[in-house]
């Protein structure tokens, strides 16, 4: 029992860190590229369309993600997809400091590091179900959470005072924490068995396409997951920042980064209460009231000219979003059968993207036609509206209660 739980939390600690070099890798690399790409092109159409070109490669990849992500050992695909991300980011660091005039070539990379994210996504999002007991789970949940929370504050702040010193090092450094995610994540060590061993082959296209079948058939999931969807695609708002910093506020490359932390402060406020206090009743009520709690806080976001109320704005959104994160997060392995998983978790990972990379892109059309407050705020109203939608329409994830703690899933035998 004592080496079976310290192989536990060997694995808890190497996920964790992967995790953290990741989501700090990539947070730090959607400050540089948004004020990389504003800088050359001073147009906000052109950060929603960065978002729209970080999305793409999982929605089109999604009947391919999730299966490899089911019949391939998970750690060797996440692996694999930071590694690519990985030299993808050192290619956008040698352009950098070509002193590029035009953002073709970024947009290119970006798909591409969009594609290696498209295999990665799944397969960790799936490893922290498939790492310890579902009774455990919303325990890792909050500390997953936490960690790439954490991440969100480091990565801005380091990229914003790195872009200042000279473009090419936050790139380098974003590299840096790729491969040391793709080498920490092979040390995590499933208490599941293989997912090929458990499901007979039905058929590719039918594989490809029981993510998605499986979810509409489960009305929490559909509704959990969907929320998220129109919830932040319309108040996308994190995607105007370098447009609202310069244009509104005043602030350069260095205000960028705090104002980007801002929403990993918040976040990981919240998070760490959660490590605590962990939501265990009204699960579906505390997640619809978590979104409209995010609506607002995206409306004063939009209305504000003051940097300190920006600030306090995106930290509370953040907050809020916090919440319906690590519920979602929770929730949806849970009632996600093992052998399944990756294939909905690809289809969760499409909605997410195009909930904030998507998102990021009706943000951009909308800002270049109305303005960056004009928005977010309708943005901010938009999500509002949704949340109360979502209280009516779908009356089994609001009277979700308390998580579902399942039968034990498969052991490894040692």
């Amino acid at each position: 029992m004592n080496e079976s739980r310290a192989r536990e939390t060997r694995s808890i600690l190497a996920l964790l860190s992967s995790i953290f070099c990741a989501s700090t890798a990539t947070a730090l690399l959607t400050t540089v590229l948004g004020k990389q790409v504003f800088d050359i092109t001073r147009s906000e159409l052109s950060l929603g369309l960065l978002g729209l070109a970080e999305f793409a490669p999982a929605a089109l990849l999604v009947f391919v993600t999730g299966p490899v992500a089911d019949r391939v050992d998970r750690r060797k695909v996440a692996a694999t997809g930071f590694g690519g991300q990985a030299a993808v980011i050192a290619v956008l660091a040698w352009y950098a400091g070509t002193k590029p005039t035009s953002t073709l070539p970024i947009f290119g990379l970006v798909i591409v590091f969009g594609a290696s994210g498209a295999f990665a996504t799944p397969a960790e999002r799936a490893m922290p179900a498939d790492t310890v007991a579902p009774e455990r789970l919303a325990w890792l949940t909050a500390r997953n959470a936490a960690t790439w929370q954490f991440a969100a504050i480091v990565g801005p702040v380091v990229g914003g005072f790195l872009y200042v010193v000279d473009v090419r090092v936050p790139y380098a450094a974003g590299a840096a924490l790729l491969l040391v995610a793709a080498v920490t994540i092979a040390f995590v060590r499933p208490r599941e068995r293989a997912p090929r061993a458990l499901e007979p082959s039905k058929g590719r296209v039918h594989e490809a396409v029981e993510g998605v079948r499986f979810v509409r058939s489960q009305p929490i999931l559909l509704g959990a997951i969907s929320l998220d969807l129109f919830a932040v695609l319309f108040g996308g708002a994190v995607a105007l920042l370098p447009a609202i910093a310069e244009t509104r506020l005043g602030a350069g490359a260095v205000g960028l980064g705090v104002l980007r932390a801002a929403v990993g402060i918040g976040a990981s406020s919240v998070t760490l209460f959660l490590t605590v206090r962990p939501v265990r009743r009204r699960v579906g009520r505390t997640l619809l009231v978590a979104v409209a709690t995010f609506g607002v806080g995206t409306i004063v976001l939009g209305a504000t000219t003051s940097f300190v109320v920006a600030f306090v704005a995106l930290a509370a959104l953040s907050g809020a979003d916090a919440i319906s994160v690590f519920i979602r997060s929770t929730l949806v392995p849970l009632v996600t059968p093992f052998e399944k998983r990756g294939r909905v978790l690809a289809v969760e990972a499409v909605f997410i993207g195009a909930s904030n990379e998507l998102g990021a892109f009706e943000s951009g059309v909308v800002g270049q036609l109305l303005g960056p407050a004009a928005a977010v705020v309708l943005g901010g109203a938009a999500t509002l509206a949704i949340a109360a939608l979502w209280w009516g329409f779908f009356p089994a994830l609001r009277d979700v209660d308390g998580f579902p703690i399942g039968v034990d899933l498969p052991v490894v035998p040692p």
